[in-house]
């Protein structure tokens, strides 16, 4: 999933928050929820299409969410 990306790429395009910011609030600040991800990135706190498919209600699907993120490191 994630390792197709680089680090660079934004998955939060209304906080500007990459893929890397992500990774290293999970594995270096031990962020365990979505919350605590919002907390260190500011990721999924404006429009919230980042955080799941469900959730996005924008006009082109994203290719990674922060839910599919969190569970994917999560079980590293």
């Amino acid at each position: 999933m994630a390792k197709k990306f680089p680090h660079s790429y934004e998955v939060c395009t209304c906080r500007h928050v990459s893929l890397g910011e992500i990774v290293h609030a999970i594995k270096e600040k031990d962020a365990k929820t979505m919350g605590d991800i919002q907390d260190f990135t500011d990721a999924g706190t404006a429009c919230r299409c980042c955080i799941c498919e469900e959730g996005d209600v924008g006009k082109t699907p994203k290719e990674l969410y922060l839910k599919e993120i969190l569970a994917k490191i999560s079980k590293s």
